[in-house]
Order: structure tokens, then C-alpha cells, then sequence
């Protein structure tokens, strides 16, 4: 199953999750919570988006209570998709700090992306999706997205 387009509704709620699991990341120092946020973030950006269980959630008890959004409000899944790399990048640089024994640096990455995840959520301001759009410019004539 494909993602054609996303629900700009969908990606905040998303976000808003995320944004709680980082926030508990960051007030455990807990490995294992920024393992499973992790876990999530490689799921929607190796696998796929329809893999994201925030997004079902909101897909199955969320969507259906509001009203449909027009096809020209959708968005394109490519640069939520990599803005979900970044944020695995992130989670699996403050994993390996929480467990190493590296507590600062656990501490910077999980508040980065907590900054990234908050951002998006309260703001529907993805800096992922920002980033993607600015290296889509400096890509090659004819590089699929």
C-alpha cells in the first residue's frame, strides 16, 4: 500500500505524538524510549508512511469526525518521508547516547528533535520537510524524489 498524499491534519497529530514520546525521552534519559521513537521514525522512512501508527490512530478515530480536505491542501509524502529520516537520524543519535552513558548528548539530540516535532505540531512548520525542499534544489535534472 502506497501514500499518495497526506493529510496536513494527520502529519500535525503525528507530530503531536511524537512530540509527547520525545518529551518523555527527554525527562527519562530512557535508551529505550528514544529506541522505540526511533523504531518509528525507520518504519515510516525505510518501509513507509502507511506503517505509522500515529497515523492510523488518526486515521481510524480522528479523520473520521472531521471535515475531508480538499486534494489541493493535501501533501506530497516525499518531504514528510525524509524529515522522518531526520528525525531517525536524531533518535538514533540520542539512543546511543542515552545508553553509552553519554547523557549530553542523548540530552542535545533528543531536544533537537523535540524542537523539530513541537515545531510541526503547534506550528504545522516542518523543518525536515524545509531541508528537503532546499537540497531538492541543488539536486540533479531528472533525480526522482
Amino acid at each position: 500500500m502506497s501514500v499518495t498524499t497526506l493529510d496536513p491534519r494527520g502529519v500535525r497529530f503525528t507530530a503531536a505524538m511524537t512530540s509527547a514520546i520525545l518529551a518523555l525521552g527527554l525527562i527519562t534519559t530512557s535508551w529505550r524510549v528514544m529506541a522505540a521513537q526511533m523504531v518509528l521514525f525507520g518504519l515510516c522512512t525505510f518501509i513507509g508512511m502507511q506503517l505509522n501508527p500515529w497515523g492510523a490512530l488518526y486515521r481510524t478515530t480522528v479523520q473520521p469526525k472531521l471535515a475531508p480536505v480538499a486534494p489541493e491542501e493535501r501533501e506530497d509524502p516525499a518531504p514528510v518521508r525524509f524529515s522522518q529520516g531526520v528525525g531517525f537520524v536524531f533518535t538514533l543519535v540520542a539512543t546511543i547516547g542515552y545508553a553509552a552513558g553519554l547523557t549530553t548528548l542523548g540530552i542535545a539530540a533528543n531536544a533537537l528533535a523535540l524542537v523539530a516535532a513541537l515545531l510541526n505540531a503547534v506550528f504545522g512548520y516542518c523543518l525536515g520537510c524545509q531541508m528537503y525542499l532546499v537540497l531538492r534544489r541543488f539536486a540533479p535534472a531528472g533525480v526522482p524524489n
